[in-house]
């Protein structure tokens, strides 16, 4: 069996702020230490669980945050921006089932750091009606490429939010949400140890049987709300997209990979706002 890892910073233990999240201080560096750690722990689990070959999606920010000479060495790497895929990113290759870590929950939710691939941009993203967060967006492209998701982590609002999208998936909850900012967590040494069981009992488990995918419906109707007006100015330019009101717009996508890469574009647009 062949593993994509994906992983981001705001679900990893003892993250709290977006200090934590933004490269240039000290806390963004212990912050990106534990997140190589809780890698390198699903890794472990992966490897126990009877996984052969390993890719690790640097899933945050900049896609520069894993720390490459600290990565186990059984795992290969994708890092940087520009990507097509983005989050999901390897899952086109020999990939038999995706790994979420770090994950935290959708924009407008009670979760820890919550937010919509762009906190700046972003308040709702729904396909067909149906309003998703990062793992639900990047589990039906996963789910478009014939790829289940197996595994994720993060607080509870994440678990709770994604655990129906995949029914069959382990699930380990790293930290309680006690608002944007605030919540308890497991210690980094507690983490890594759940993290690792818990990877090893999801593989073990895909192994022994077949893991559904999760699938949206294409073509898709893509339902965006926006922070501000001037966003939703900016992103008419876009001539797929289409004003519903100040704040809303819309678009519509042959597949789930073609709505993945305008989102993306849009995200990208929104830093000459800034």
């Amino acid at each position: 069996m062949n593993v994509l890892i994906s992983v981001d910073i705001e679900g990893i233990a003892g993250v709290f702020h977006p200090e934590q999240t933004r490269p240039g201080n000290g806390e963004y560096e212990r912050a990106r230490r534990q997140m190589t750690e809780e890698a390198n722990a699903v890794i472990r689990g992966a490897l126990a669980g009877g996984a052969q070959e390993i890719v690790v999606n640097d899933s945050h920010g900049t896609f520069r945050n894993l720390l490459p000479d600290l990565l186990h060495p059984a795992a290969r790497m994708v890092l940087g921006k520009p990507r097509v895929l983005g989050m999901m990113s390897g899952v086109e290759g020999s990939i038999d089932a995706v790994m979420m870590v770090g994950y935290h929950s959708r924009s407008q939710t009670r979760g820890i750091l919550a937010h919509t691939i762009n906190s700046f941009a972003f308040s709702r993203v729904a396909f067909n009606g149906v309003e998703l967060g990062e793992a639900g967006i990047y589990g039906a492209l996963a789910g478009e490429h014939g790829v289940p998701v197996i595994f994720g982590s993060g607080d509870d609002a994440f678990v709770e939010e994604t655990q129906p999208l995949f029914p069959h998936a382990r699930f380990a909850e790293i930290k309680k949400a006690h608002g944007a900012n605030s919540g308890d967590s497991l210690s980094q040494q507690q983490a890594c140890v759940l993290l690792e069981k818990t990877a090893e009992e999801a593989v073990q488990a895909a192994r022994s049987k077949q893991m559904p995918k999760y699938r949206i419906e294409v073509p898709l109707t893509c339902r965006l709300q926006v922070q501000t007006t001037a966003l939703t100015d900016l992103f008419c330019q876009l001539p797929i997209v289409e004003r519903v009101d100040a704040v809303t717009l819309k678009f519509d996508a042959p597949t789930v990979e073609f709505a993945v890469r305008v989102l993306n574009s849009l995200s990208a647009m929104s830093f000459m706002l800034r």
